[in-house]
């Protein structure tokens, strides 16, 4: 895709997740189309953690004080210069029965739809997000850029927004 060389550590900790087939070449090209859009060149490494809605509200409860399951949580790595290495992105985690309900209410493919909230998740950990229309505008263009790169529809097209509760 580009000058971007990615170190997935994938770890499958719940949920049903091998319904999707190859995992880790879903997530690798996801999480790398993410990036080329993002304009990310070099060495990077990301951490993955497909889990289920127990464990993924248990860290909503502990990081962000809210207390249900959620798709998708990204937490950012800190800047780490001289770092040996690739540089660490930080570590996205995805929620198995949230992923397939939401799949199933919009009509998407469980597939699709992983892929997508996976490389919504990258790019927060690069510092995107949806706080503003403005942010989310941005945000929304490039999840689309990067769906398209790996042959999955606009994520948008009739829609909610990735993350909304």
């Amino acid at each position: 895709m580009s000058a971007v060389d990615l170190t997935l550590d994938l770890t499958l900790e719940a949920g049903a997740w091998d319904t999707l087939g190859d995992v880790e070449g879903l997530c690798t090209r996801a999480a790398e189309a993410a990036l080329v859009v993002a304009g990310v060149e070099g060495l990077v490494a990301l951490e993955l953690l497909l889990t289920d809605d127990s464990a993924i509200r248990d860290i909503n409860r502990e990081w962000r004080n809210l207390d249900k399951p959620t798709n998708v949580l990204s937490f950012p790595a800190a800047p780490a210069p001289g770092y040996p290495g690739p540089r660490p992105l930080g570590d996205v985690v995805l929620a198995f029965e949230t992923l397939a309900r939401e799949a199933r209410e919009e009509g998407k493919p469980l597939v699709d739809h992983a892929a997508h909230l996976l490389a919504h998740g990258v790019l927060h950990c690069l510092g995107y997000d949806h706080d503003t229309d403005t942010a989310a505008e941005e945000m929304e263009a490039l999840e689309t850029r990067a769906m398209a790169l790996i042959g999955i529809p606009d994520p948008y097209s009739g829609a909610p927004p990735a993350g909304t509760p």
